[in-house]
């Protein structure tokens, strides 16, 4: 089960790596990626606005911080430590890449065409740690309180719609938070204390 876990989490570590490396080194990659991006950053109204702005944040290390709080007083506490580990552990990985890659951010290609919903975050563009943290999170937690497969597919659309929400915003292109996403998965497969 461990050495399945351990090549489940490199494929998929290694799926990040290549959508990104797809979509900043290559011919085709940065026009696709700069389509996508349109499609999904294009105007929506005001309360598509709203809800991807308070959707956005949900992938924070303050979020995490916040729930595994909720999880711990809940009697959770193993289940709340290891996935909080997780997702800080998903946050500085994400970090590194990012000073190693430095992409720059929809707004930085493309003032004029990018729709900024939001105030313009630090750092570059790949990977969108929100997605990366979030999915760690929710993997890890889901796995140490053996949640069921209709809870998990609950946490699955959330991470999703936290994903969605950095393209909508403007602060991502779309490689980035399936990168990001694939990140945070990778994280929750290798993560220690991994149950069956």
């Amino acid at each position: 089960m461990r050495m399945r876990c351990a090549v489940w989490g490199a494929m998929l570590g290694a799926g990040a790596a290549i959508v990104g490396r797809a979509a900043i080194g290559t011919r085709e990659g940065p026009a696709v990626d700069g389509e996508l991006f349109a499609l999904a950053n294009g105007q929506r109204g005001p309360l598509a606005d709203r809800f991807f702005e308070g959707v956005t944040e949900l992938g924070s290390l303050y979020a995490a911080s916040a729930a595994a709080a909720t999880l711990a007083l809940a009697g959770h506490r193993r289940a709340a430590g290891r996935a909080l580990a997780a997702a800080s552990v998903t946050w500085a990985l994400g970090q590194g890449a990012k000073r190693l890659v430095e992409r720059p951010r929809p707004h930085d290609g493309d003032p004029e065409g990018t729709r900024m919903v939001i105030a313009r975050p630090k750092g570059s563009s790949w990977p969108s740690s929100h997605p990366a943290v979030l999915t760690a999170f929710t993997h890890v937690a889901a796995r140490e309180l053996g949640l069921g497969w209709v809870a998990r597919a609950g946490l699955a659309t959330l991470d999703v719609s936290v994903a969605g929400s950095r393209v909508y915003l403007g602060v991502h292109y779309p490689s980035d938070v399936a990168s990001g996403l694939l990140m945070g998965r990778a994280v929750a497969r290798l993560w220690p204390g991994a149950r069956p």
